[in-house]
């Protein structure tokens, strides 16, 4: 159950997420692994230096995330910790959740059912008429339209979502820096009447990596995924993948084969996505799509593992393990199954090889050796 934490844990939560090299699955195994973020900060640099690093990890400082608490306040916003009772309830479920979301505006929105719709920057006129369109009538009848405040098809929904009365941003950088330029207005409207979102702390500029992470949150607050209009390759593709990969529901309007914007979305109806033309198909599919997802999936990462595996068991397991990884990235749960060692004693390993900055974590639980580390 969903439970408001003191402040000091929330300072210790955001510590732990703001330090060098963890990231939110490794903040989720740290935390199921120590009980709490304090004791596992305690834990990091045995950690590390079990996976081979040789220098101290950077842990953030408490006067660091204090004044970003205090930042954040002063722009009006709030930070929502995961497991709180106003975190985005669907996004929590979701194995690489965000520990800390900021978020500005009207944070009810968030517990409202939740569709994303998502396209192309450079969209024909059509595509974002569609695109308003669809999102101002999903928000009358009472959705939160999802999107990323790009141009093209996410600021065309943010509109109609703003019309409807019911919109959040997901922006990558941080919550106080607008991008693109051109969005400023629409950025500080969906402020004051609806929600902003952002997993950066302020002041952060948006870098292209920030990208990817920013869709995942895309999709996995959303019930389902709308694209409209998307190139192949593009990032509305990634965010239907995401969406996938979650367990929802991906959705795409067709497209002319002879527009290039349009095949992405026509290819993702070939290989299953649901078919929609306006935003009624959507709302026919909302009571299966709730129903489907009332109860939380269960979660590997979410589930402690004995707290200490066996010393012995580690030594042998580790040099195993390093010749198993490599550059191109791996499904932990193919490692699983092929190293023939207990889940505790992976997990252990991959979290000593992430802390000491020789591994990455990559979409759909894959890892990957980071070389020359």
């Amino acid at each position: 159950m969903a439970t408001a934490y003191s402040r000091e844990d929330r300072l210790h939560r955001l510590r732990l997420i703001r330090s060098e090299n963890i990231g939110p699955i490794t903040f989720h195994q740290l935390l199921a692994r120590f009980g709490s973020a304090e004791r596992a900060l305690a834990a990091i640099p045995d950690l590390a230096k079990q996976g081979g690093r040789g220098k101290a990890l950077k842990l953030a400082s408490l006067s660091s995330v204090t004044a970003e608490i205090d930042r954040v306040a002063a722009l009006g916003g709030r930070l929502l910790f995961c497991g709180e009772p106003d975190y985005p309830p669907l996004l929590a479920q979701c194995d690489d959740a965000p520990p800390a979301l900021c978020v500005k505006g009207d944070v009810p929105l968030l517990r409202r059912p939740c569709i994303a719709l998502v396209g192309a920057r450079n969209a024909s006129l059509n595509g974002q008429r569609l695109a308003e369109q669809m999102a101002q009538t999903l928000a009358e009848a009472g959705i939160c339209v999802i999107s990323g405040l790009a141009r093209g098809i996410d600021g065309a929904a943010h509109r109609g979502g703003l019309a409807g009365g019911a919109t959040g941003a997901v922006i990558a950088g941080g919550i106080d820096i607008v991008y693109p330029p051109e969005h400023e207005a629409l950025q500080a409207e969906i402020a004051t009447r609806g929600i902003l979102i952002a997993e950066m702390p302020p002041g952060t500029q948006p870098q292209a990596r920030h990208f990817p992470r920013r869709n995942r949150v895309i999709a996995g607050i959303a019930l389902a995924t709308v694209v409209i209009e998307a190139a192949e390759g593009s990032g509305s593709l990634i965010s239907a993948q995401l969406a996938a990969d979650y367990g929802r529901e991906v959705m795409a309007v067709p497209g002319s084969p002879l527009d290039p914007r349009a095949k992405g979305s026509n290819k993702l109806l070939k290989t299953g996505a649901t078919f929609v033309e306006d935003a009624a198909d959507i709302l026919s599919a909302l009571p299966l799509l709730s129903g489907h997802l009332a109860e939380p999936q269960p979660d590997l990462f979410r589930t402690p593992p004995p707290p200490d595996p066996e010393t012995a068991e580690l030594a042998r397991a580790r040099p195993i393990l390093l010749e198993m990884l490599s550059p191109s990235p791996v499904a932990v749960d193919e490692l699983l199954r092929r190293c023939q060692f207990s889940p505790a004693v992976v997990q252990t390993i991959l979290l000593e090889l992430e802390l000491a900055g020789r591994l990455e974590r990559h979409p759909g639980g894959q890892v990957a050796l980071l070389m020359g580390r």
